[in-house]
Protein backbone atom coordinates (compact mmCIF):
# COMPACT_ATOMS: atom_id res chain seq x y z
CA UNK A 1 0.00 0.00 0.00
CA UNK A 2 1.38 3.39 -0.85
CA UNK A 3 1.47 5.28 2.02
CA UNK A 4 2.34 8.68 4.16
CA UNK A 5 3.25 9.52 8.00
CA UNK A 6 1.38 12.30 9.14
CA UNK A 7 1.97 11.95 12.89
CA UNK A 8 3.86 10.06 15.06
CA UNK A 9 3.23 9.86 19.31
CA UNK A 10 6.13 9.97 21.30
CA UNK A 11 5.55 6.10 21.77
CA UNK A 12 6.53 5.97 18.32
CA UNK A 13 2.94 4.81 17.13
CA UNK A 14 2.85 5.99 13.36
CA UNK A 15 -0.74 7.50 11.73
CA UNK A 16 -0.56 6.97 7.70
CA UNK A 17 -2.77 9.29 5.37
CA UNK A 18 -3.55 6.74 2.42
CA UNK A 19 -6.41 8.89 0.36
CA UNK A 20 -9.59 7.51 1.42
CA UNK A 21 -8.36 5.92 4.66
CA UNK A 22 -6.33 7.00 7.71
CA UNK A 23 -3.92 4.41 9.26
CA UNK A 24 -2.59 4.03 12.94
CA UNK A 25 0.08 1.40 13.47
CA UNK A 26 1.02 0.59 16.85
CA UNK A 27 4.30 0.44 17.92
CA UNK A 28 3.54 -0.90 21.69
CA UNK A 29 1.07 -3.34 22.84
CA UNK A 30 -2.41 -2.10 22.87
CA UNK A 31 -5.28 -3.16 24.42
CA UNK A 32 -8.54 -1.26 23.18
CA UNK A 33 -12.18 -0.66 23.08
CA UNK A 34 -13.94 -0.25 19.66
CA UNK A 35 -17.31 0.04 18.67
CA UNK A 36 -16.38 -1.05 15.09
CA UNK A 37 -18.56 -4.32 13.32
CA UNK A 38 -14.61 -5.42 12.94
CA UNK A 39 -13.40 -6.89 16.18
CA UNK A 40 -15.13 -4.39 17.92
CA UNK A 41 -15.62 -4.56 22.20
CA UNK A 42 -12.82 -5.12 24.13
CA UNK A 43 -9.68 -6.80 22.96
CA UNK A 44 -5.95 -7.01 24.14
CA UNK A 45 -4.38 -7.59 21.17
CA UNK A 46 -4.68 -4.76 18.46
CA UNK A 47 -1.88 -4.28 16.44
CA UNK A 48 -3.68 -1.03 14.57
CA UNK A 49 -7.22 1.07 13.91
CA UNK A 50 -8.17 2.84 11.10
CA UNK A 51 -10.68 5.25 10.03
CA UNK A 52 -12.23 4.82 6.14
CA UNK A 53 -14.23 7.49 3.86
CA UNK A 54 -17.14 5.96 2.32
CA UNK A 55 -17.25 6.69 -1.21
CA UNK A 56 -21.18 6.14 -2.64
CA UNK A 57 -19.87 3.59 -4.67
CA UNK A 58 -19.18 1.78 -1.27
CA UNK A 59 -22.41 2.99 0.08
CA UNK A 60 -23.86 1.75 -2.69
CA UNK A 61 -21.80 -1.93 -2.34
CA UNK A 62 -22.82 -2.03 1.52
CA UNK A 63 -26.56 -1.97 0.93
CA UNK A 64 -26.70 -5.34 0.28
CA UNK A 65 -23.52 -6.55 1.66
CA UNK A 66 -22.22 -7.44 5.74
CA UNK A 67 -20.36 -4.27 6.97
CA UNK A 68 -17.87 -6.61 8.57
CA UNK A 69 -17.07 -8.68 5.40
CA UNK A 70 -16.57 -4.91 3.90
CA UNK A 71 -14.08 -3.97 6.36
CA UNK A 72 -12.32 -7.53 6.78
CA UNK A 73 -11.61 -7.01 2.74
CA UNK A 74 -10.51 -3.50 3.37
CA UNK A 75 -7.87 -5.15 5.48
CA UNK A 76 -6.75 -7.71 3.52
CA UNK A 77 -6.62 -6.15 -0.05
CA UNK A 78 -6.33 -2.26 0.57
CA UNK A 79 -4.48 -2.08 4.04
CA UNK A 80 -2.54 -5.48 3.28
CA UNK A 81 -2.54 -6.46 7.01
CA UNK A 82 -4.29 -9.46 9.40
CA UNK A 83 -8.03 -8.11 10.05
CA UNK A 84 -7.73 -10.33 13.46
CA UNK A 85 -5.28 -7.37 14.98
CA UNK A 86 -7.22 -4.63 13.68
CA UNK A 87 -10.13 -2.69 14.38
CA UNK A 88 -11.48 -0.06 11.89
CA UNK A 89 -14.50 2.60 11.71
CA UNK A 90 -16.29 3.86 8.21
CA UNK A 91 -17.66 7.67 7.79
CA UNK A 92 -18.62 9.70 5.04
CA UNK A 93 -16.14 12.80 6.53
CA UNK A 94 -13.06 12.69 4.16
CA UNK A 95 -9.69 11.68 5.74
CA UNK A 96 -7.80 15.28 4.79
CA UNK A 97 -9.96 16.89 7.14
CA UNK A 98 -9.32 14.79 10.55
CA UNK A 99 -7.98 17.07 13.66
CA UNK A 100 -4.99 15.50 15.44
CA UNK A 101 -4.78 16.65 18.87
CA UNK A 102 -2.44 16.13 21.97
CA UNK A 103 -2.77 16.85 25.34
CA UNK A 104 -0.11 15.63 28.35
CA UNK A 105 0.62 16.78 32.11
CA UNK A 106 3.68 15.23 33.30
CA UNK A 107 4.08 11.71 31.92
CA UNK A 108 0.56 11.76 31.33
CA UNK A 109 -0.15 11.72 27.32
CA UNK A 110 -3.31 11.71 25.28
CA UNK A 111 -3.96 12.06 21.38
CA UNK A 112 -7.22 12.40 19.80
CA UNK A 113 -7.17 11.84 16.32
CA UNK A 114 -11.12 13.08 14.92
CA UNK A 115 -13.26 13.45 11.66
CA UNK A 116 -16.55 14.77 12.02
CA UNK A 117 -19.63 15.65 9.86
CA UNK A 118 -23.19 17.23 10.98
CA UNK A 119 -25.01 18.21 8.52
CA UNK A 120 -26.96 16.06 8.01
CA UNK A 121 -26.58 13.15 10.32
CA UNK A 122 -26.61 15.58 13.17
CA UNK A 123 -28.84 14.24 16.52
CA UNK A 124 -29.80 14.17 20.00
CA UNK A 125 -30.23 11.51 22.19
CA UNK A 126 -33.51 10.47 22.34
CA UNK A 127 -34.78 11.66 19.31
CA UNK A 128 -37.13 10.05 17.05
CA UNK A 129 -35.27 6.92 15.43
CA UNK A 130 -34.23 6.41 11.81
CA UNK A 131 -34.89 2.64 11.73
CA UNK A 132 -35.91 -0.39 13.77
CA UNK A 133 -33.30 -3.14 14.21
CA UNK A 134 -34.24 -6.66 15.20
CA UNK A 135 -31.96 -8.60 13.69
CA UNK A 136 -29.24 -6.71 12.39
CA UNK A 137 -26.89 -1.48 9.52
CA UNK A 138 -24.64 1.32 10.06
CA UNK A 139 -25.03 4.36 9.07
CA UNK A 140 -20.88 9.94 11.85
CA UNK A 141 -18.01 11.84 14.16
CA UNK A 142 -15.18 9.16 14.55
CA UNK A 143 -12.81 9.47 17.49
CA UNK A 144 -9.65 7.42 18.21
CA UNK A 145 -7.66 7.65 21.22
CA UNK A 146 -4.63 6.65 21.87
CA UNK A 147 -3.68 7.10 25.60
CA UNK A 148 0.42 6.07 27.04
CA UNK A 149 -0.60 4.21 30.30
CA UNK A 150 -2.37 0.82 31.11
CA UNK A 151 -5.89 1.26 31.29
CA UNK A 152 -8.04 -2.37 32.74
CA UNK A 153 -11.46 -3.06 31.08
CA UNK A 154 -13.17 -0.89 33.42
CA UNK A 155 -11.26 2.42 32.90
CA UNK A 156 -11.61 1.76 29.08
CA UNK A 157 -15.61 2.00 29.70
CA UNK A 158 -14.70 4.81 31.72
CA UNK A 159 -12.87 6.58 29.15
CA UNK A 160 -15.92 5.92 26.57
CA UNK A 161 -18.26 8.02 28.94
CA UNK A 162 -15.83 11.07 29.04
CA UNK A 163 -15.09 10.87 25.47
CA UNK A 164 -18.83 11.00 24.56
CA UNK A 165 -19.53 13.41 26.84
CA UNK A 166 -17.04 15.91 25.69
CA UNK A 167 -18.33 15.56 21.88
CA UNK A 168 -21.91 16.41 23.12
CA UNK A 169 -20.00 19.70 24.41
CA UNK A 170 -17.86 20.38 21.61
CA UNK A 171 -21.38 20.50 20.20
CA UNK A 172 -23.38 22.09 22.40
CA UNK A 173 -20.29 24.82 22.03
CA UNK A 174 -21.00 25.29 18.57
CA UNK A 175 -24.60 25.48 19.02
CA UNK A 176 -25.12 22.59 16.29
CA UNK A 177 -28.88 21.75 16.16
CA UNK A 178 -30.46 18.81 15.82
CA UNK A 179 -31.85 17.32 12.35
CA UNK A 180 -34.28 15.30 13.81
CA UNK A 181 -36.00 18.28 16.61
CA UNK A 182 -35.42 21.27 18.22
CA UNK A 183 -32.72 20.41 20.49
CA UNK A 184 -28.90 20.53 20.19
CA UNK A 185 -27.45 17.77 18.99
CA UNK A 186 -25.49 15.57 21.10
CA UNK A 187 -23.60 13.26 18.23
CA UNK A 188 -24.56 12.04 15.12
CA UNK A 189 -26.67 8.60 14.40
CA UNK A 190 -23.46 6.71 13.52
CA UNK A 191 -20.90 7.84 15.65
CA UNK A 192 -18.14 6.42 16.26
CA UNK A 193 -14.85 5.92 19.20
CA UNK A 194 -11.85 3.56 20.04
CA UNK A 195 -9.80 3.86 22.61
CA UNK A 196 -6.74 2.09 23.59
CA UNK A 197 -4.26 2.17 26.34
CA UNK A 198 -0.59 0.76 26.07
CA UNK A 199 0.07 -2.63 27.79
CA UNK A 200 3.74 -2.39 27.71
CA UNK A 201 3.76 0.17 30.91
CA UNK A 202 3.36 -0.25 34.31
CA UNK A 203 1.93 3.15 35.04
CA UNK A 204 -1.76 1.96 35.48
CA UNK A 205 -4.47 3.77 36.29
CA UNK A 206 -8.06 3.04 37.42
CA UNK A 207 -9.80 6.20 36.49
CA UNK A 208 -11.00 8.06 33.64
CA UNK A 209 -13.58 10.01 35.06
CA UNK A 210 -14.45 13.58 35.12
CA UNK A 211 -12.47 14.13 38.35
CA UNK A 212 -9.23 12.39 37.20
CA UNK A 213 -6.61 14.26 35.35
CA UNK A 214 -6.79 11.31 32.39
CA UNK A 215 -10.55 11.85 32.00
CA UNK A 216 -9.42 15.52 31.70
CA UNK A 217 -6.85 15.19 28.98
CA UNK A 218 -9.16 12.83 27.29
CA UNK A 219 -11.99 15.37 27.85
CA UNK A 220 -10.13 18.53 26.36
CA UNK A 221 -8.18 16.67 23.54
CA UNK A 222 -11.64 15.54 22.04
CA UNK A 223 -13.26 18.88 22.27
CA UNK A 224 -10.45 20.47 20.60
CA UNK A 225 -10.35 17.67 18.32
CA UNK A 226 -13.93 17.65 17.15
CA UNK A 227 -14.74 21.02 16.89
CA UNK A 228 -11.59 21.38 14.59
CA UNK A 229 -12.07 18.49 12.65
CA UNK A 230 -16.26 20.07 12.26
CA UNK A 231 -14.71 23.42 10.74
CA UNK A 232 -12.63 21.42 8.17
CA UNK A 233 -15.47 19.25 6.99
CA UNK A 234 -18.06 21.53 6.91
CA UNK A 235 -17.13 24.84 7.72
CA UNK A 236 -19.19 25.24 11.46
CA UNK A 237 -17.04 27.34 13.80
CA UNK A 238 -18.49 30.13 16.17
CA UNK A 239 -18.31 32.99 14.23
CA UNK A 240 -20.40 31.23 11.16
CA UNK A 241 -22.95 30.19 14.24
CA UNK A 242 -22.88 34.05 15.75
CA UNK A 243 -25.95 34.12 12.98
CA UNK A 244 -29.41 34.87 13.44
CA UNK A 245 -30.65 32.53 11.18
CA UNK A 246 -28.12 29.61 11.95
CA UNK A 247 -29.48 29.90 15.25
CA UNK A 248 -33.79 30.23 14.26
CA UNK A 249 -32.81 27.43 12.14
CA UNK A 250 -32.67 24.93 15.02
CA UNK A 251 -36.71 25.47 15.17
CA UNK A 252 -37.79 24.01 12.08
CA UNK A 253 -41.01 25.00 10.47
CA UNK A 254 -42.25 26.16 7.42
CA UNK A 255 -41.05 29.30 6.67
CA UNK A 256 -43.37 29.96 3.51
CA UNK A 257 -46.59 30.83 5.62
CA UNK A 258 -44.45 33.06 7.44
CA UNK A 259 -43.38 34.73 3.89
CA UNK A 260 -46.82 34.58 2.30
CA UNK A 261 -48.55 36.55 5.93
CA UNK A 262 -45.42 39.20 5.20
CA UNK A 263 -46.88 42.62 4.55
CA UNK A 264 -43.30 43.59 2.27
CA UNK A 265 -41.93 42.72 -0.04
CA UNK A 266 -39.85 39.39 0.22
CA UNK A 267 -36.87 40.28 -1.36
CA UNK A 268 -36.75 43.61 -0.03
CA UNK A 269 -37.11 41.50 3.36
CA UNK A 270 -34.13 39.09 2.83
CA UNK A 271 -32.30 41.80 1.06
CA UNK A 272 -32.42 44.06 4.67
CA UNK A 273 -32.20 40.68 6.63
CA UNK A 274 -28.96 39.58 5.03
CA UNK A 275 -27.35 42.99 6.30
CA UNK A 276 -28.71 42.68 9.73
CA UNK A 277 -28.70 38.51 10.55
CA UNK A 278 -24.80 38.95 11.86
CA UNK A 279 -24.92 41.82 13.73
CA UNK A 280 -23.96 40.57 17.48
CA UNK A 281 -26.98 42.88 19.27
CA UNK A 282 -29.14 40.91 16.92
CA UNK A 283 -27.69 37.57 17.66
CA UNK A 284 -27.73 38.00 21.43
CA UNK A 285 -31.40 39.27 21.16
CA UNK A 286 -32.40 36.17 19.14
CA UNK A 287 -30.18 33.80 21.40
CA UNK A 288 -32.14 35.02 24.16
CA UNK A 289 -35.80 34.69 23.48
CA UNK A 290 -35.05 30.97 21.84
CA UNK A 291 -33.10 30.01 25.49
CA UNK A 292 -36.82 30.93 26.43
CA UNK A 293 -38.28 28.83 24.22
CA UNK A 294 -36.11 25.79 25.34
CA UNK A 295 -37.31 26.66 28.42
CA UNK A 296 -40.84 25.94 27.51
CA UNK A 297 -40.49 23.10 25.53
CA UNK A 298 -38.65 21.54 28.57
CA UNK A 299 -41.29 22.75 31.17
CA UNK A 300 -39.08 24.75 33.22
CA UNK A 301 -41.04 28.30 32.57
CA UNK A 302 -44.62 28.77 31.94
CA UNK A 303 -45.75 30.34 28.35
CA UNK A 304 -47.65 33.41 30.09
CA UNK A 305 -44.26 34.36 31.70
CA UNK A 306 -42.14 33.47 28.30
CA UNK A 307 -44.02 34.86 26.35
CA UNK A 308 -44.27 38.25 27.94
CA UNK A 309 -40.47 38.07 28.93
CA UNK A 310 -40.07 37.65 24.91
CA UNK A 311 -41.70 40.71 23.81
CA UNK A 312 -40.27 42.61 26.56
CA UNK A 313 -36.90 41.98 25.17
CA UNK A 314 -38.01 42.59 21.09
CA UNK A 315 -39.23 46.05 22.31
CA UNK A 316 -36.55 46.58 24.44
CA UNK A 317 -33.41 45.47 22.45
CA UNK A 318 -34.56 44.90 18.87
CA UNK A 319 -34.79 47.88 16.23
CA UNK A 320 -34.44 46.15 13.55
CA UNK A 321 -37.35 45.21 11.73
CA UNK A 322 -36.50 41.70 9.78
CA UNK A 323 -35.47 40.34 12.79
CA UNK A 324 -38.07 41.83 14.92
CA UNK A 325 -40.59 40.06 12.41
CA UNK A 326 -39.32 36.70 12.54
CA UNK A 327 -38.42 36.65 15.95
CA UNK A 328 -42.45 37.77 16.62
CA UNK A 329 -43.21 34.56 14.34
CA UNK A 330 -41.41 32.36 16.70
CA UNK A 331 -42.66 33.49 19.73
CA UNK A 332 -46.53 33.08 18.39
CA UNK A 333 -45.55 30.01 16.90
CA UNK A 334 -43.58 28.14 19.65
CA UNK A 335 -44.93 30.15 23.06
CA UNK A 336 -48.30 31.45 22.50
Amino acid sequence: MKHRVIFKTSLGDEIFYLKDTLFVKFSTKRCGISTSKLNGGIHDNYQSVFNHHLSQENIDYLTNHDVKEYLINHCREYLEIDYNYSTGLITLAKMNHVSIIVKSFKNLEVTAITTAGVRTNASRAGDPSSYYEEYGKFGTINTIILTNVALGNGTLIDAVMTATEAKAVALNDLRIPSQYSNGYATGTGTDGIAIFSNMETDNVLSNAGKHSKLGELIAKSVIESTKKAIKKQVWITPKSQSNVLARLNRYSLDINEFYDNLDYDKFEFIKLLQKEMKKQNNVAVTSSILNLIDEVENNLINKEDAQNLSNKILKENCNSYPIRKLLEYWIDYFIH
